[in-house]
């Protein structure tokens, strides 16, 4: 067993789960390998992602499908000597037909502890009743397999606590799927979604967020917060976020209300500096962080100003400085937050008035 060569592979089926997630299946990939003989490289057979859903079939699973492919590419449904990555322990389905493939090895990464059937709950794989066993191995890339399972069931979550969110008469929700192409570039920023509409500030409104915790984690981070600008929202500040992260200091990106991801107010009177200033306090008071260092765009340099006198000397400082924003972002970003073009309350009241 090659430890480079394993997980190398389960990066392939790494890249097979993420196009599942974005597709809205659960996050599962697989890789078939015939691996190369005297000398010769491995030759990859098939590579498939979950598709239950989008192909209307209860077992269109990786493995199933990665099986499929790789016995029309042999020209044979014997499989023998061949090896099967899959980010997630296999279900009982699944390892029952890897033992009519007459798979060699079978490699998984994260465990499965409801359905696996290569030793979690039956071990199917080795079942000495039956008249074939496969080699597994299991944990290979566990960690990264597990995160992206977490991240996509958190997102799901996300979007049904979303649902149940009603929008005020008076604001827009810029829909989930403009966002899209922000997460196919941007993957596991996923996990980093928070939402609140709590507070007498916000008024039912819904507040948007990124935090990016630190690892290993510190026994009292202290708070960043970054303000994006009046033509931005939270991507622009993600590459300081990240620098921040591995300072050890916990990273918080908010789309102010009217930008990004939060909810937009229809009506340009609803911006106005107090209300900012409310919203952003009662959040940050929530959070329950000891200290907080204020990041803000030049633009933003008023309501930061405005911010840390309110939360006072000893729990707030500041830095304004010019956003770096992380390379890969897709062309067009700053404009993704609006539901319609007309729209843009928020940048039409600012600077926004005292009251």
């Amino acid at each position: 067993m090659n430890k480079h060569r394993d997980a190398h592979y389960m990066g392939l089926a790494l890249a097979e789960a993420q196009r599942a997630a974005r597709e809205g299946e659960v996050p599962v990939g697989a890789v078939v390998v015939s691996p190369g003989r005297a000398g010769e490289p491995d030759r990859i057979l098939a590579r498939a992602h979950n598709r239950p859903i989008g192909l209307r079939d209860p077992t269109a699973h990786a493995e199933m499908l990665a099986l499929r492919a790789a016995a029309a590419a042999t020209g044979n449904y014997r499989l023998d000597g061949c090896e099967l990555f899959v980010t997630l322990e296999p279900c009982a389905m699944c390892a029952q037909a890897m033992l009519h493939a007459r798979l060699a090895r079978v490699v998984y990464g994260a465990r499965e502890p409801k359905t696996g059937a290569a030793g979690s709950v039956i071990d199917v794989l080795g079942n000495p009743v039956l008249n074939h066993h496969t080699a597994v191995s299991g944990g290979v890339e566990s960690e990264a397999c597990g995160a992206l399972m977490q991240a996509f069931f958190a997102a799901q979550r996300r979007k049904a606590r979303e649902a149940a969110i009603p929008l005020r008469e008076d604001a827009l929700r810029t829909p989930d799927a403009l966002f899209e192409p922000l997460w196919q570039a941007w993957p596991d920023w996923l996990v980093y979604n928070r939402w609140m509409r709590e507070g007498a500030a916000l008024q039912g409104l819904r507040l948007h967020w990124m935090e990016l915790s630190p690892t290993p984690a510190s026994a009292l981070p202290s708070g960043v917060v970054f303000l994006h600008g009046l033509h931005g929202w939270w991507p622009e500040w993600a590459q300081d976020a990240r620098k921040a992260q591995a300072e050890g200091k916990r990273a918080f990106l908010p789309d102010l209300i009217g930008f990004g991801m939060s909810d937009k107010p229809k009506k340009p009177r609803w911006h106005t500096l107090e209300r900012h200033l409310q919203v952003l306090q009662e959040w940050m008071v929530a959070l329950e962080l000891p200290n907080w260092l204020v990041v803000a765009a030049p633009e933003q340099s008023r309501l930061a100003h405005a911010l840390c006198a309110r939360l006072g000397d000893a729990r707030a400082h500041l830095e304004i400085r010019t956003p770096t924003p992380m390379p890969g972002l897709p062309e067009g970003w700053p404009d993704w937050p609006y539901p319609d073009a007309g729209h843009r309350a928020a940048q039409k009241a600012w600077p926004w008035p005292d009251a």
